[in-house]
């Protein structure tokens, strides 16, 4: 036999309505009233009915919005968006957007994608969420979301976003391999239209000339956030007489692609080549020697995105404040580097 909300009140000895706030986890609950309704909810294993939420015309899904080709990258971005789904009974459903297409019909396909699915708002990661066009286009619709992007300063509109320092990250790993005595240091960037590859060169390149050394032309080279890509790169700076001593990867995938080529190449990691990553994906465990890296806990991060998004759709059917939305916790990350064999040489 189904258990009911107002089974849910008797047992917690209080109103119907009191129930109802707390299942929608309405602002300004008493935290006594909210551990009452809880306990009676978990002894009767009561499941909310959604559909029912859904016709008193409050949505319960939200929708993950993505256009990224990094497989573990959107895994583990998946995997913190459902936990936090699952923590305050809302559906997902997940979109992926094609590469090619042009910022106009982004918006189209959200508007689509929100009329045919009932959303409640959207969860944005890069470089969807960084690109301020689709950004000014989705506010003028008053579609509600909440957004990942790479920034080493506070974002203007915090109260819905989460912003990653990978810069200050990018400096910390260029300062181990210079910590190292390494001087010829190339940089492998990752696709221009992720703030995070404008990041991390500034990071590199900060940390160079605060160490005194001079960043050739020849140092930096552009490329996507790919393994054949960092693989291209590898052979070709590998093959070169004045090779680098050590080589910054934009992100994990790549270095794994350059010490591929290195292995191709005859040069030996560590010793004659010092590799690092950034995001600590499992490329970096899986390879040997193991990558040296920057921890980004994406998870972490896809679950804080979420729970801003969800309390900014209770809030907005809620409280009609005319200030905003309040920050109540901090909304930054700085990946934690993470050092490994493959950067774990001295050079004289």
């Amino acid at each position: 036999m189904k258990v009911t909300i107002k089974q849910v009140a008797e047992l917690a000895g209080v109103s119907f309505k009191s129930v109802s706030r707390v299942i929608n986890k309405e602002p300004g609950v008493k935290e006594e009233l909210r551990l009452k309704v809880e306990k009676a909810i978990k002894e009767l294993n009561y499941q909310p009915n959604i559909s029912a939420r859904r016709l008193r015309g409050k949505s319960s899904t939200i929708g993950f919005i993505y256009n990224n080709p990094n497989s573990n990258y959107v895994i583990s971005m998946l995997h913190g968006i459902l936990a936090a789904c699952r923590k305050n009974d809302f559906e997902l459903v997940v979109h992926p957007v094609e590469g090619n297409v042009s910022e106009e019909e982004i918006v189209k396909e959200v508007h689509a994608l929100m009329q045919r699915s009932s959303l409640a708002g959207l969860v944005l990661t890069p470089p969807i969420s960084e690109n301020e066009a689709i950004i000014k286009m989705l506010d003028d619709a008053n579609i509600v979301f909440s957004r990942i992007i790479s920034s080493s300063t506070v974002p203007t509109d915090v109260e819905r976003t989460i912003y990653i320092d990978d810069c200050n990250a990018a400096y910390r790993i260029t300062s181990h391999l210079i910590e190292n005595k390494h001087r010829d240091i190339f940089f492998f960037n990752g696709d221009r239209e992720h703030k995070s590859s404008g990041e991390r060169l500034h990071g590199y390149m900060k940390a160079m000339q605060d160490h005194g050394l001079k960043v050739e032309p020849q140092f930096v080279l552009e490329g996507k956030y790919t393994f054949e890509s960092g693989m291209q790169r590898g052979k070709a700076v590998l093959a070169t007489e004045q090779r680098p001593t050590a080589i910054f990867s934009c992100n994990d995938e790549i270095a794994a692609g350059v010490m591929f080529a290195a292995r191709m190449s005859g040069v030996e990691v560590p010793s004659e080549l010092a590799i690092v990553g950034f995001e600590d994906s499992p490329f970096s465990r899986q390879s040997w020697p193991s990558l040296t890296t920057a921890k980004q806990p994406n998870d972490n991060i896809a679950s804080h995105a979420t729970q801003i998004l969800i309390d900014a759709i209770s809030k907005r059917s809620t409280d009609k404040r005319s200030d905003g939305l309040k920050v109540s916790y901090d909304h930054g990350y700085l990946p934690e580097m993470i050092i490994r064999g493959s950067s774990q040489s001295n050079l004289s």
